[in-house]
């Protein structure tokens, strides 16, 4: 009987402890990966989708989605793609419905039990319609102190895609952002009319450095190319430019957008059952991780001491949440 007695309080013993080692596992360790698209006007090599794809891709090698997505959809075929993954169970919808927000709003009250995290620059809506956009304006501010210093001609290209306010609020804080430091700067601001066209932008960033301009913001890709062949300095956007876009010795730094915690956050909340219509705003700026200053890499001793230690400083207070940057989505014009 006593070895019976033994037997049993030790194999509680070893129920006991596998019980308290998982109490300490997260609460989704054992929980199947929620099924994620993304559905994307652009092709994945376009920088704004490939944030995206990116936090995406990053979900499924950490084990908390399966991953699919659908790229090069045009406007005319989104809303039919969303109801086409939303019919075969697909959980989050992560995409953007600018300019078909009406009809993609539709497709979230006709699929309430579809989560929906969709680029738009409007509110919210109903109970699954969640929103997001590009605040990187912060990181553009403090990139625009560094041009300002930077530039000999006191002329700066701007390219962009299009004049909508996720653009127009980057242009903005950098121009403001190289005036705190050079009140002498001017602008010349092009929009090409597309979201990826590189031998566009780059013609753009041309006919810029035609007009004097010694530095260039590449809120497009094509531009760091015109900045290389023309041999002058340029300022990256939404992805490293420096080391992804072939910027070495031309690109200074760039403006980087993380998509990674928001869309963790946006998996977390369909997985607890708990997603609720919000604006992703707050995701997307540097205080939540969202919006980061590249480093300087091999430009690190070329920016002004005094410079890097304003933007350093600025920075601080930006996270500490001590400064506020300026949100101006009003289209910006050349001042010469």
């Amino acid at each position: 009987m006593k070895n019976i007695i033994k037997l049993n309080r030790r194999r509680f013993v070893q129920l006991t402890g596998a019980l308290s080692a998982s109490a300490l596992l997260p609460t989704n360790a054992f929980a199947a990966p929620i099924k994620a698209v993304g559905i994307y006007t652009q092709p994945i090599q376009q920088k704004w989708v490939g944030r995206l794809h990116m936090a995406l891709d990053a979900a499924q090698k950490a084990g908390t989605v399966e991953y699919k997505y659908s790229e090069k959809v045009a406007n005319t075929d989104y809303v039919r793609v969303m109801r086409e993954y939303a019919e075969s169970g697909t959980q989050l919808v992560v995409g953007e419905a600018f300019g078909i927000s009406k009809e993609a709003r539709k497709v979230a009250d006709d699929y309430p039990k579809v989560a929906f995290l969709m680029g738009d620059p409007f509110k919210p809506h109903s109970e699954n319609f969640a929103v997001f956009d590009n605040y990187i304006h912060e990181p553009c501010f403090l990139m625009g102190m560094i041009a300002g210093s930077m530039t000999k001609s006191n002329k700066i290209g701007m390219v962009g895609g299009y004049p909508i306010g996720e653009v127009n609020r980057l242009f903005h804080a950098f121009m403001n952002g190289a005036r705190s430091t050079n009140p002498d700067v001017q602008f010349k601001v092009n929009f090409i009319g597309s979201w990826y066209d590189p031998p566009k932008a780059k013609e753009a960033a041309f006919a810029q450095v035609e007009t004097g301009v010694d530095i260039l913001y590449a809120e497009r890709a094509g531009v760091v190319d015109a900045a290389r062949e023309k041999g002058i300095l340029a300022f990256g956007n939404v992805n490293d430019m420096n080391k992804e876009e072939n910027g070495t010795d031309v690109v200074v730094t760039s403006a980087l957008w993380h998509m990674e915690n928001a869309v963790n956050h946006a998996i977390e909340r369909v997985a607890a059952g708990t997603f609720k219509a919000e604006d992703y705003k707050e995701w997307t700026m540097m205080t939540k991780g969202g919006a980061t200053l590249a480093p300087y890499y091999e430009f690190e001793d070329r920016i002004d001491a005094g410079i890097k230690t304003k933007v350093a400083a600025l920075q601080t207070d930006i996270l500490a949440g001590k400064t506020v940057i300026e949100i101006i989505d009003e289209e910006p014009k050349s001042t010469f």
